[in-house]
């Protein structure tokens, strides 16, 4: 395993663009071959039937449930909310979900809608998911965002930037946003379906850790591949190496492209064993979903009573 970056290592990356490119390029490269064995590896983990329940549920309150679609309405939102607060309301002692994640427009009914039940509302901004516009329009993006009552901002980096080897401007985009968040959560959108390379998700991951963000974030669900098992091992070795250095704890959030139980627990076991079980919280790991969650909702059912339910007995919003 990989020697974590030193402190000192840490300090001096920052100075600079030119020391953020040399910190970033000295990197360990990642073994391909090796990673998605390890990855593969840990997905076909078996769970016995006790944990099953207490994995599903641990699921269900890492969920932001997500819409984000251009049709997007009031009555929309609300109703997703309600399915937040109450995901299976012929069971109450299912948990909430962590957050509902919408567009910026839509923050204040998030947050009217989820008053006093302590979840969190996020907001995507800075022109999500493209991220092609000047930077004093993200900026406004987002305080747009945080002045409708968000407290957590999902934002994209500008991956043209990056792949450019612009890092040092990525960085400075990243703080700027971070700064406009005020108490606001940050998780970071690498696009990592964008970024071609593993190399370039290890860089992409410590370039977002190094600037200040809370979350790092695979993808914005609009590209395709979205989260992947390699890509989420390889951010998760990123924040327990940057937890290792700093003292620091900071999250992952995989989104796109999980939709079943099967899928969510096998990305469960990753966390444990690759970051270690201190991230089996909401605070720390999230999964970006719109689907998930009714899948969840039904193994949990067929847990407890034994029996397969289907979907007719999951409301869909």
């Amino acid at each position: 395993m990989a020697q974590s970056p030193t402190s000192s290592e840490l300090a001096d990356a920052v100075r600079d663009d030119r020391s953020l490119r040399r910190f970033l390029h000295g990197l360990p490269g990642v073994d391909q071959v090796g990673l998605e064995q390890r990855a593969a590896g840990l997905g076909t983990r078996s769970i016995k039937k006790d944990a099953k329940l207490q994995a599903i549920d641990t699921a269900i309150s890492m969920v932001d449930l997500t819409t984000l679609e251009g049709a997007d309405t009031e009555g929309k939102v609300r109703a997703l909310c309600a399915k937040a607060r109450r995901p299976d309301p012929a069971r109450p002692d299912t948990p909430q979900v962590a957050a509902v994640c919408v567009y910026s427009d839509l923050a204040a009914t998030a947050v009217r809608a989820l008053e006093g039940t302590g979840i969190h509302v996020a907001s995507v901004a800075t022109a999500f998911p493209a991220g092609r516009v000047a930077q004093a329009i993200k900026l406004a993006d987002v305080e747009h965002a945080v002045a409708a009552g968000a407290d957590e901002i999902d934002m994209v980096i500008d991956r043209g930037a990056f792949l450019s080897g612009r890092y040092g401007q990525v960085f400075e985009e990243i703080k700027a946003v971070k700064a406009a968040c005020g108490d606001a959560h940050l998780k970071v959108i690498l696009e990592t379906g964008e970024l071609a390379t593993y190399d370039n998700v290890r860089r992409a991951s410590w370039l977002a850790l190094l600037a200040g963000g809370d979350f790092i974030k695979t993808s914005t669900g609009k590209v395709s591949p979205a989260a992947t098992l390699p890509v989420t091992h390889l951010m998760l070795q990123a924040v327990r190496d940057w937890r290792d250095t700093t003292g620091e704890l900071r999250g992952v959030k995989p989104a796109g492209g999980i939709r079943n139980t099967k899928d969510a627990i096998r990305y469960l076991v990753a966390v444990h064993e690759v970051a270690g079980p201190e991230w089996l919280t909401p605070e720390l790991f999230r999964f970006g979903a719109s689907s998930l969650l009714n899948d969840l909702l039904m193994q949990r059912r067929t847990q407890l009573d034994g029996h397969y339910s289907g979907p007719d007995y999951v409301a869909v919003d």
